[in-house]
């Protein structure tokens, strides 16, 4: 079995803490991360500490590290959980595994940390579903914008261990899958640690149950999520208001989860939608008014950088084609032109 990173015949707990999936599990975390300093320091005795939590698992004994808290503006302030390299090693192992397990379980309009998904496929879908809705924009069409109030820090132990008990069978996985779980908690053993790559796939598996609920009990055809933010869309605007109280009953007696009251957003598809970063309109996208201004904002930044030696050309340059390659989905010419004036007018 290739627990880590390929196909996964069976789910046994050794073969997912074998000395040979922790390494592999390493290879995957360690990706972009070499530099840090906690990542070098360990990479120093890596084979010592592989051996060590290896030895750890076997007997029982691992128990996690304390979480290391910090913000971050993406772009609203963030309060982000890191655990210890050593138990992000574990968590990449977990990750690969439960991933492999959940995954075919999943619809297939979930783009959230997910293979060959992602914002950009997410915002395709949307547009192909608009076109379908709309007779190619010659109808009306209507498109319904929610998210999850507190989303991470509102998911529930209890309901996400059952879901998880209904697919895991081998106790000793499910019994560290259920440590790495009750590892961190926001108040009365809910929510997940935004910093934990194993919230990623524990998020999708708890969402799913609502996913399954809009495609096969309100059967909904045209749906999509990405994480918490989701989008339906019909020719009919009632048909998705009566929708809304039947979606919030679920989600607080399933779930435990509340929509966000703000966020519960009808609008009409030729007006455009905003969704995943950007405005979709019949035939063309443009990018969201926010993001732009956070795109300026951070170029602007990363151009003073550059002057002042505070960053290296290769990191300004790979800065620059990111944003080249978020603009190159959209219409954007004027922002373009309004970018490169701003860089050598500094």
């Amino acid at each position: 079995m290739e627990s880590a990173g390929g196909g996964l015949h069976s789910i046994d707990f050794c073969d997912v803490i074998s000395v040979e999936n922790l390494f592999l599990a390493w290879r995957k975390f360690r990706r972009g991360k070499r530099s840090k300093k906690d990542v070098a320091e360990f990479e120093l005795n890596l084979e010592d500490n592989i051996f060590r939590l290896h030895g750890e698992l076997v007997a029982g004994t691992w128990k996690p590290d304390p979480y290391v808290e910090f913000y971050v503006q993406d772009p609203k302030l963030r309060k982000i959980h890191k655990a210890s390299v050593r138990d992000r090693v574990l968590h990449q192992a977990m990750y690969a595994t439960l991933y492999q397990i959940f995954d075919k379980y999943f619809i297939h309009d979930s783009y959230s940390s997910r293979d060959f998904k992602g914002t950009h496929r997410g915002v395709q879908r949307f547009e192909e579903f608009s076109r379908k809705i709309t007779q190619n924009y010659t109808r009306p069409g209507f498109a319904l914008k929610c998210d999850i109030r507190k989303f991470f820090d509102s998911i529930d132990h209890e309901v996400l261990i059952y879901i998880l008990k209904r697919k895991i069978h081998d106790e000793k996985l499910l019994g560290l899958i259920i440590q790495i779980v009750k590892s961190f908690s926001v108040i009365n053993s809910k929510g997940l640690p935004l910093g934990n790559v194993t919230s990623q796939i524990l998020a999708n598996i708890y969402f799913n149950e609502f996913d399954q609920y809009i495609k096969h009990t309100l059967k909904m055809s045209y749906y999509i999520r990405y994480c918490d933010d989701f989008v339906l869309l019909h020719d009919s605007m009632q048909y998705l208001e009566n929708a809304i109280p039947k979606m919030s009953i679920f989600l607080h007696e399933r779930l435990r989860l509340e929509l966000h009251p703000r966020k519960v957003i009808m609008k009409k598809i030729h007006h455009g939608v905003d969704f995943l970063g950007y405005v979709s309109l019949p035939y063309y996208r443009v990018l969201r008014t926010r993001t732009k201004n956070r795109m300026i904002k951070k170029i602007k930044k990363i151009v003073e950088l550059k002057k002042s030696k505070a960053v290296s050309l290769d990191t300004f340059k790979q800065t620059l084609i990111s944003y080249a390659g978020m603009l190159s989905h959209c219409k954007s010419n004027k922002l373009k032109k309004h970018i490169k004036e701003s860089i050598f007018n500094m």
